[in-house]
């Protein structure tokens, strides 16, 4: 009977939350990025002091495990906390880089992704990209940390997951992690000239032996859920969805839109499906998603659906955040944001006249330069200040023309909740990408001679070797991502078993995530040093 009422009680304390604003969320975020700019000015005025696990663990991960903690409701304090050392770093102490090239036969992290890497002849096509690598790895870490953190009292309810509306840290994390799957999947478009001229069936069957298991893990989990009678709220995704199977899905629904992608903007048709989703919200799936209502007295299917709900309903709006974020990849991995909408072009052309473009032939020969980082950044600017703006309109839409009800909710994945996640992270991954690849490493733009892309009047002098500055740390996290995340789930699921996590007080509570902390970041490193050493 004690077991069943802390079960239920356990329910409510992570129920009927109703989150945070926009600024906090962005505060508590901004903390990751000045951490990372304390590690960049540390590591190129004393690169040999950040070498060691405790230390990149001390500078990257535990700053990142206070924002959403003790300093959860001060997150500027925290920021300025670590701003103060970073100034005088970069201040008093001049730059001492000690680099070395990356080795050429082994990937590139940006590769490090769980859908279509490219090939060793490919990789050519993609520019070494600090910004991408920790920007990957710091969205896996927030929700790594989010997940264990947020059954304790040290981790306020307004970062929890909001029950019906509201913006928290735990809603922009589930968000983000589909936004980046979306962003990686654009490896394929850019490194496979003809990857949107294979036939459906052939790409339909590569992705699903891609997405089998992942779509195993939510099957395995649910059986795990239910098997120990954890306690689950289940207006997260329903009764027995979870968030596994939506990630197995996306890539799948991706593949489906290809005749689409091929021809037109692809920012559009994420828009174009958000706001589909939004329709079908307004005319009638909202108040059913709202309501209590999981049983049908005939139909057993339609009981099965009425259960899961959550999930089957969000499933079109998370399709447009991967969207979204497939269009983002596509303008910040190649070396130039016009590559695909030049790609677009040469496609067009080949399925009206049969020939094969002479692009087809030259874009190896034509792209071997410098990344157009000015020109790159310039056109993420440029997105992030539409996505924030069209986020805005909507909200003033829904305050002023609707009366208020409503706003962005992760639970129904509306057309607020899209927009805002995909500002954020088209923001953020800007911040990166000033920061690391523009400030702290910079590479120098094409000369003007070079950026002719179509009739180069002199060769295009080669990229200097890509210099691999990334934290160890952090590339380890992105290599073994979907195994630290499953460690994560179940080392949260055991620190549940073993203790009434409510109860705990605060300084036992950082003392429990941050040994979690320690540890399931350390499995990433450890594998990641056994495979250097093995030469892999």
């Amino acid at each position: 009977m004690d077991a069943e009422r802390y079960k239920q009680e356990k329910v409510n304390f992570v129920s009927d939350t109703t989150g945070s604003s926009v600024y906090h969320i962005n505060a508590v975020s901004l903390v990751a990025l000045v951490s990372i700019a304390l590690y960049a000015s540390l590591t190129t005025r004393f690169p040999s002091r950040t070498k060691s696990y405790t230390v990149q663990w001390f500078l990257l991960v535990l700053p990142l495990l206070l924002s959403m903690t003790l300093f959860a409701t001060a997150p500027i304090t925290l920021c300025i906390l670590i701003g103060i050392p970073t100034i005088a770093l970069l201040s008093f102490f001049p730059r001492r880089d000690i680099t070395s090239p990356l080795p050429s036969n082994k990937r590139s992290p940006n590769s490090h992704a769980p859908i279509s890497s490219p090939t060793k002849q490919n990789s050519r096509r993609f520019p070494f990209m600090i910004s991408l690598s920790v920007y990957r790895a710091h969205m896996m870490l927030m929700t790594v940390l989010a997940i264990p953190a947020v059954d304790f009292p040290v981790f306020p309810r307004i970062l929890a997951k909001c029950e019906s509306f509201g913006v928290s840290l735990m809603d922009l994390g589930v968000g983000s992690f589909v936004f980046s799957q979306g962003l990686v999947s654009a490896i394929p478009f850019i490194s496979q000239p003809y990857y949107l001229l294979e036939p459906t069936s052939t790409k339909l069957y590569k992705t699903i032996r891609k997405s089998i298991p992942v779509f195993i893990l939510g099957f395995v989990r649910v059986l795990l859920v239910k098997g120990t009678d954890y306690p689950e709220h289940v207006t997260e995704y329903g009764v027995h969805w979870n968030f596994f199977l939506t990630l197995s899905l996306l890539p799948i629904l991706q593949i489906l839109l290809h005749p689409l992608l091929k021809t037109y903007p692809i920012s559009i048709i994420g828009l174009s499906l958000s706001l589909l989703q939004q329709i079908i919200l307004s005319a009638s799936l909202q108040p059913l998603i709202l309501s209590p209502l999981r049983t049908h007295t005939t139909s057993p299917l339609l009981t099965l659906l009425l259960q899961n709900k959550e999930g089957l309903a969000s499933l079109l709006g998370y399709l447009s955040i991967h969207i979204l974020g497939l269009s983002l990849g596509t303008i910040v991995l190649p070396f130039s944001p016009s590559f695909f909408r030049r790609h677009q072009s040469a496609v067009e052309v080949f399925e009206r006249t049969g020939n094969k473009p002479v692009y087809f032939d030259d874009e190896d020969k034509l792209e071997k330069g410098y990344r157009q980082t000015s020109k790159t950044a310039l056109e993420v600017v440029s997105y992030s200040i539409v996505w924030w703006v069209l986020f805005g309109a909507v909200r003033v839409l829904e305050v002023y023309v609707v009366g208020g009800e409503g706003g962005v909710s992760r639970r129904m994945v509306n057309l607020s909740y899209i927009l805002w996640v995909t500002a954020f992270n088209t923001s953020f991954f800007l911040g990166y990408f000033t920061l690391l690849d523009i400030l702290f490493h910079p590479q120098p733009d094409p000369t003007p001679t070079n950026t002719n892309l179509k009739k180069p009047t002199r060769p295009v002098p080669p990229s200097p070797p890509a210099v691999d500055n990334t934290p160890p740390l952090l590339n380890a996290i992105n290599r073994h991502g979907l195994l630290i995340f499953l460690l994560a789930n179940l080392l949260t699921g055991a620190v549940n078993l073993s203790m009434r996590t409510m109860y705990v007080r605060d300084m036992w509570a950082m003392s429990v995530l941050s040994a979690y902390s320690f540890v399931v970041c350390g499995v990433g490193w450890w594998l990641d040093v056994r495979k250097r050493k093995r030469g892999l």
